[in-house]
């Protein structure tokens, strides 16, 4: 029987991201998580949107709830960049 290799690279081991993510893609967990747990989005809807694997998708999954400080820290890090391009924006400014 063939080892089963993951495909699900923490932040830290990423060329890519600063955040888990599905090897070789920009998807992170975090993304997959929002879309499955969040949105109610079917694993399989997600995993045909993306062109990956279902066991991709599950295995983001399963990587999110075995590493909650990981992704707590990868979410708060998220929320503060997304602040930021908001105080940026004129968008958000309240000038119309």
């Amino acid at each position: 029987m063939a080892a089963q290799k993951y495909r699900t690279v923490s932040g830290t081991a990423s060329t890519i991201h600063t955040e888990p993510h599905i090897e070789g893609r920009r998807i992170t967990v975090r993304d997959i998580h929002a879309l499955v747990e969040e949105r109610g989005s079917r694993p399989r809807a997600v995993a045909e949107e993306f062109d990956l694997p279902l066991a991709d998708v599950y295995e983001a999954l399963a990587y999110y709830h075995s590493n909650p400080e990981e992704m707590r820290t990868a979410e708060e890090r998220h929320e503060r960049a997304v602040k930021v391009a908001k105080d940026r924006s004129s968008l958000y400014s309240g000038k119309q």
